[in-house]
């Protein structure tokens, strides 16, 4: 069983910068990370492959990267130039097989931008 562990949330201003850790007991070729805010969808913000190429969602672009460190099996979301509207619960998730869904998932951990 694949845990994951979210870290590194917090209440920043408008033009600030977090980045969020996602800590899983076993490397997984493809991970990505969704976000969530209330009265919305979740949404996939964005996603590394077994390739390691990596894909954005267009909110997102220019803004956000996501990287791993194998050696540590941590996924990574460096988020800059942060926006009221980036405000969310944002989860890190794995897929079991790179050709499947997302099956295991993190508890999130909780952005907040402020105007």
């Amino acid at each position: 069983q694949v845990q994951l562990v979210e870290s590194g949330g917090g209440s920043v201003q408008a033009g600030g910068s977090l980045r969020l850790s996602c800590a899983a007991t076993y490397r997984r070729a493809c991970m990505a990370w969704f976000r969530q805010a209330p009265g919305k969808e979740r949404e996939e913000v964005a996603a590394i492959n077994s390739d390691g190429s990596t894909s954005y969602a267009d909110a997102v672009k220019g803004r956000f990267i996501i990287s791993e460190d194998n050696a540590k099996n941590t996924l990574y979301l460096e988020m800059n130039s942060l926006k009221p509207e980036d405000t969310a619960m944002y989860y890190c998730a794995a897929r079991r097989l790179c050709s499947g869904g997302y099956v295991y998932w993190g508890q999130g951990t909780q952005v907040t931008v402020s105007s």
